[in-house]
């Protein structure tokens, strides 16, 4: 087991498949980023993309923050070089969450600020608690950051006007804008998430990877193009799929 110090890397197992729980774990900064989480959230994701058997992977928090954004008391002491490799590091670090192989879903109970947006919206999907709040406040900051992922999920002048003006957003907003798919109270969060993995189990977990990496390959391509990574993707899965999704389906 690989040893880390800002994150949390476990796993469990239900009937036979192997679910990963990737935790920031930082509370007493507020789980900002610095350049350690980065690296270590990069060489976590690294860990679980080389792991043919997870089925499906968590990234969470520990404490009443998800993500309170980039350490801003690291940086106070960095030149421009060092600036410029820590954001690097932590570009690093959401490319290798976006780019997991298996469905990752993240869960948002507290605070999710600059880069804990970034995190967020670099997995799959997102579930939030009530309490939950959002906010890019780069622009206000002096910085420039998450002008990317922010406006594909939620539209360019939406994403606008959370960087032109730091506003934050709660729960229910960020739903309605499409940030978070689905807002739960915090005493059921637990549950929510509990029956996401049950009901993400039900499919082969190959079948889900491959679907994954249609859907992304297929999302900025051209129509004929996109059709291409779905023929790929079935024929993948005709060589070394499991059927046992299908076989429930028929017997229904």
């Amino acid at each position: 087991m690989t040893a880390f110090e800002m994150i949390a890397l476990s796993y469990s197992e239900i009937e036979g498949k192997r679910i990963a729980r990737l935790k920031l774990n930082r509370p007493q900064a507020r789980n900002a980023l610095n350049n350690q989480l980065a690296n270590e959230l990069h060489h976590a994701c690294t860990v679980l993309s080389n792991d043919r058997d997870v089925a499906l992977t968590l990234i969470e928090a520990e404490g009443s923050v998800f993500c309170a954004g980039a350490d801003v008391k690291e940086r106070a002491g960095l030149d421009e070089d060092q600036v410029r490799a820590r954001r690097l590091r932590g570009f690093r670090a959401y490319n290798a969450i976006e780019s997991l192989p298996m469905p990752a879903v993240c869960v948002v109970d507290g605070a999710c600020v600059g880069s804990g947006v970034e995190i967020a919206l670099s997995c799959d999907f997102v579930i939030a608690s009530e309490r939950a709040t959002f906010r890019t406040p780069e622009g206000r900051w002096g910085t420039v950051g998450a002008t990317q992922r922010l406006s594909r999920a939620i539209g360019l002048r939406r994403a606008k006007q959370m960087m032109f003006t730091g506003l934050t957003i709660d729960a229910a907003l960020a739903e309605r804008w499409g940030l978070v798919n689905q807002v739960v109270p915090v005493e059921t969060l637990g549950a929510t998430i509990d029956g996401l993995i049950a009901e993400t189990l039900q499919a082969p977990a190959f079948a889900l990877r491959l679907a994954k990496r249609a859907m992304e390959a297929g999302f900025d391509d051209s129509r004929y193009g996109a059709l291409a990574h779905e023929i790929f993707a079935i024929e993948d899965n005709l060589d070394g799929g499991d059927s046992s999704g299908m076989q429930k389906a028929l017997q229904k």
